[in-house]
């Protein structure tokens, strides 16, 4: 079968479209024939060589993924072939044609939610639920900062915070971003790159600060994001793709009784979470239409150093999905 995989860390040129042997599913395992994979800067970090734990090579890349069900492995219940479902990783990688995942990564994908946007869901929009729902447990009423607004996470936040009744703050790197993602769903926007975040939030909140923080940006942005969180406030740190220090100052928080999550989904995963029951309500929130996946575009598995590119250089606004039947 067609997989993209890498034999060395580097630019997007080191993915390399070839056969690879097509996996069977083991025992707990289920073979989906994929239909969407979402590229992901995770993706962008492991080609590199900047990701944590990378395994050997050659590598497969994908950590999410969309399709139908082939083949039950031994041990498995609830799933049979004919089933559309998402796949949250698995063997080889799901830039790839198939794929063998553990039967709890592998969740049903509702009628009314397409390919590309089930691709989406279990890693941008499960890592967004999470965070606002579980760690931040953001109420209605609240005001969020959500950094990155316009990203595939920061736009599925957007979005949640919205269905949950809060007051969402979205900042992005520049002005087309910011008001996209007003259009989609933020009650004030701010260019973190031209305006003063910390000012503005205490404008739009009349000097309290915001309740939450989710911060996918990181680096010199997390202290601005300790800033902007007021009293007895959370703020989430789930990345830092330019793999810059943050340099922060204890006063910024702890005079606010403010408490700091750290969130990785795969770490979360390996040590025992079980994603099918979160992952369920999310599906849920895209099949009744009260949130909706924006797929920015769509490449050809053939294409996923393109896609990367597309992705590095910040040209998204909401999602990049490969297409493993093109």
């Amino acid at each position: 079968m067609r997989a993209v995989r890498i034999e060395r860390f580097g630019g997007p040129e080191v993915l390399q479209v070839g056969d690879v042997d097509a996996p069977r599913a083991g025992e707990g395992e289920v073979l989906v024939e994929l239909r969407a994979a979402g590229v992901n800067r995770a993706d962008i970090l492991l080609r590199t060589g900047s990701y944590h734990d990378a395994p050997p090579f050659p590598i497969v890349l994908g950590m999410e993924g969309a399709g139908v069900v082939r083949e039950v492995g031994p041990g498995v219940d609830g799933l049979a072939p004919g089933d559309r479902v998402v796949a949250g990783g698995g063997r080889p990688g799901c830039y790839a044609e198939q794929v063998a995942a553990p039967a709890a990564r592998v969740t049903r994908l509702p009628d009314a939610v397409g390919f590309p946007e089930g691709a989406a869901a279990s890693i941008a929009w499960l890592t967004a639920w999470y965070c606002l729902r579980r760690l931040a447990r953001l109420e209605e009423g609240e005001t969020v900062v959500i950094h990155a607004a316009a990203s595939g996470v920061g736009d599925a936040a957007v979005q949640i915070a919205r269905d949950l009744g809060a007051r969402v703050i979205g900042t992005a790197g520049s002005p087309a971003k910011v008001a996209w993602a007003v259009e989609n769903g933020a009650d004030v926007g701010v260019d973190y790159g031209r305006e003063d975040v910390v000012a503005r939030v205490k404008e739009a909140t009349e000097g309290r600060g915001a309740d939450v923080v989710i911060d996918a940006v990181g680096g010199p942005l997390f202290p601005v994001s300790l800033g902007a969180v007021g009293h007895l406030g959370r703020v989430v740190a789930l990345a830092n793709p330019s793999l810059e220090d943050s340099t922060i100052n204890v006063r910024d928080f702890y005079p606010k009784n403010a408490t700091i999550f750290g969130f990785q989904l795969p770490g979360l995963i390996e040590r025992g979470y079980d994603p099918r029951a979160d992952l369920e309500e999310v599906l849920a929130l895209l099949a009744e239409g009260r949130c909706v996946v924006h797929v920015d575009r769509t490449f050809p598995l053939g294409e996923a150093a393109d896609a990367h590119r597309y992705l590095e250089e910040r040209r998204n606004r909401g999602k990049v999905v490969l297409d493993p039947t093109r």
